[in-house]
């Protein structure tokens, strides 16, 4: 398939339960500025013209869904989440394998990013365009790094060193690949440029903003506030 006629699709995980914001309610849906997280996240997805459907893989025990607008749209899928990331992301391999074309793109987005901007999904779909290990959005870190060992604490250099965000963009067929080959090694994966990796793959990183953000803490939410009453 020629790069011009590759179709995006999207997948989003969306099974967590976000035990680090103690909360009762999973912290994609936590109101932000009169919706939920994941409304926001969603958003960014479906109003961009060149993502074709998104998948979004959901708890069994989910109380909460079934109410979000995005829940009733044509162009969204629900599949059952996993107990893992993991899992949730090939359920929703699983679901795209049998609607779109391997050699198609699919990119995997947090529920809990809600301020992902037109411009960092077009940057990640124009800079993995004819590369096949695909990439990531992710930022430099700025911070000095430390690690706690058992003799001490130490500093350690930050050169070279970036956070991973989301999306991250792969071809359908190489994703899959991945994922189960590092379920069969037993591997539990964060991210899926750690599955891409693990194949001997070096994905492309790609500089995203700053405020494109995961909700973790409550206080997560007022500068997500922020930043999209300024975007």
């Amino acid at each position: 398939m020629s790069n011009t006629t590759i179709k995006y699709w999207a997948i989003m995980p969306a099974a967590g339960v976000g035990k680090r914001m103690n909360s009762k309610i999973p912290k994609q849906y936590l109101p932000l500025l009169g919706q939920k997280v994941i409304e926001h996240s969603l958003d960014a997805l479906l109003n961009h013209p060149k993502i074709h459907q998104v998948i979004v893989a959901i708890s069994k025990s989910d109380a909460y869904w079934s109410s979000m607008k995005q829940a009733s749209d044509p162009r969204v899928t629900t599949v059952l989440g996993g107990s893992e990331r993991v899992f949730s992301v090939l359920n929703g391999l699983e679901k795209l394998r049998s609607i779109a074309d391997p050699d198609d793109w699919v990119l995997v987005h947090d529920a809990a990013r809600p301020c992902l901007t037109f411009s960092d999904i077009d940057q990640l779909m124009v800079q993995t365009k004819g590369y096949s290990a695909g990439g990531l959005l992710s930022t430099p870190l700025v911070d000095t790094i430390k690690q706690q060992l058992n003799s001490g604490l130490k500093t350690i250099s930050r050169e070279n060193l970036w956070r991973a965000l989301t999306p991250q963009c792969f071809p359908i067929k190489t994703l899959y690949q991945a994922l189960n080959s590092a379920i069969s090694e037993g591997l539990i994966v964060t991210d899926e440029s750690s599955a891409i990796e693990n194949r001997g793959l070096s994905p492309r990183l790609i500089i995203g903003s700053a405020k494109n953000i995961k909700i973790t803490e409550m206080a997560d939410l007022d500068l997500a506030a922020f930043y999209l009453k300024n975007q």
